[in-house]
């Protein structure tokens, strides 16, 4: 028979707006736009060996600014 299948302890993790300043946030924005960009001119180059690369980074640049929208409507919504 087969073996019973453990149940998997999820680890808590907390969220980026939680943890990074605002400032952080964004000079991270800065550098993953900037890598996204080397990406996208190495893919026209034929250089780029991965091209999930460009998927991806496209993501976490969508997450970060999510993560910095919260974080300014958290601090507007501490200041009323």
């Amino acid at each position: 028979m087969a073996a019973e299948k453990k149940p998997v302890a999820k680890t808590v993790t907390k969220k980026a707006s939680e943890v990074k300043s605002v400032e952080a946030l964004q000079t991270e924005l800065a550098a993953k736009q900037q890598d996204l960009y080397d990406a996208k001119r190495s893919h026209q180059a034929g250089e780029l060996v991965n091209p999930r690369v460009l998927g991806t980074t496209r993501k976490e640049i969508a997450r970060i600014h999510t993560a910095i929208r919260v974080a300014v409507n958290n601090a507007q919504k501490e200041s009323k």
